[in-house]
C-alpha cells in the first residue's frame, strides 16, 4: 500500500510518514484525513514496520484543515455531512492510538489545528525550535473540544493548562510545550530527523509485544479506576511473561550479550 496523499518511506524496522503539501503548511484535505487513516490501520499489520515517525515537509508540521479544500466546502453541507466530516476527522486519531507500534512526531515546524491534535495523538513528540503549538479550534468559531482534545490533552499538561490551551487558543512557543510536557524534547532543526530515528532505532530493537501490551494498557487506563488498572497490568504483565521475549531477555543476562527480541 503506497500512499497517494503524502509520501512513505521504511527502513530497519522505522516507517517515516511525511505530509507533503509544503506550499500550504501541509494542511489537510479530505482526501488526506482518509488515507492516513486508512495507512495507520495498514501499518498496524505491516511485519516489516515496527516504529512509525511522521513529520512534515518544509517549514510547518501541520497546519490543520485546509481553509480552501475544507473549510469553505463545509458551508455546502447539511447537518449530516457535517458530521460525516468530523467523524472523518476524529477516525484518524482513533487509528493513531489503536496502532500496536510506537508513533513518534517529529515535529518540524509549525502544529496548529488538526496538526496539533495529530501531535497529541503520538506517543512521543519531539520538536524543533520553531515548533509553535496552538489548538486554534475556538479562533474559528468552534469548540476547543475537537479530535480527542478534551481526553487527551489533559492527561498529557493536566487539565489547569489544556482548559488555557482549548479556550484561548493561542500559540505558545516549543520552549513552553516542552516545559508543561506536551513535547518530550526540543533539539535542533537540522538534528530533528536524525534524533527521530534515534528513539525509533531504540524503540525498533525493543520487545514489540511489550511495547503494544504497554501502549493499549496507557489507551485503557485513561478510563480506569486504581483498583481496575491493578488487576489489568497484573493480568497483562503475566501474559507478556509467557511471551519469547521475557525468556530471551533472561538467556541474555546469564550470557552476558544483548537481547534479540522477536
Amino acid at each position: 500500500m503506497q500512499p497517494k496523499s503524502f509520501l512513505y518511506a521504511e527502513a530497519a524496522g522505522l516507517g517515516v510518514i511525511t505530509l507533503n503539501r509544503p506550499e500550504r503548511l501541509n494542511a489537510l484535505t479530505f482526501d488526506v484525513y482518509l488515507e492516513l487513516a486508512a495507512f495507520f490501520r495498514h501499518l498496524d499489520t505491516r511485519e516489516s514496520c515496527r516504529v512509525v515517525i511522521i513529520t512534515g515537509a518544509g517549514k510547518a508540521f501541520c497546519s490543520g484543515g485546509d481553509v480552501e479544500d475544507i473549510i469553505g466546502r463545509l458551508f455546502e453541507r447539511d447537518t449530516q455531512g457535517l458530521l460525516d466530516f468530523t467523524r472523518t476527522t476524529v477516525d484518524l486519531i482513533r487509528a493513531m492510538r489503536a496502532l500496536r507500534k510506537p508513533v513518534i512526531g517529529a515535529l518540524n515546524g509549525t502544529v496548529c489545528g488538526a496538526g496539533a491534535a495529530i501531535a497529541m495523538a503520538c506517543d512521543l513528540r519531539i520538536a524543533a525550535p520553531t515548533a509553535k503549538c496552538a489548538f486554534l479550534f475556538v479562533k474559528v468559531g468552534l469548540s476547543g473540544a475537537d479530535m480527542g482534545a478534551c481526553f487527551l490533552l489533559p492527561r498529557i499538561v493536566g487539565l489547569t493548562k489544556a482548559t488555557e490551551l482549548l479556550m484561548a487558543g493561542d500559540f505558545i512557543d516549543a520552549a513552553e510545550a516542552h516545559r508543561i510536557g506536551l513535547y518530550n524534547e526540543i533539539v535542533p532543526a537540522e538534528s530533528l530527523m536524525q534524533r527521530a530515528h534515534e528513539w525509533g532505532a531504540k524503540l525498533a530493537k525493543g520487545p514489540a509485544f511489550g511495547l503494544m501490551v504497554t501502549k493499549q494498557m496507557l489507551n485503557k487506563a485513561l478510563s480506569f479506576d486504581l483498583e481496575t488498572a491493578l488487576e489489568a497490568e497484573a493480568q497483562a504483565q503475566a501474559v507478556c511473561m509467557q511471551h519469547p521475549d521475557f525468556k530471551e531477555s533472561y538467556n541474555a543476562w546469564k550470557e552476558k550479550r544483548a537481547a534479540k527480541f522477536q
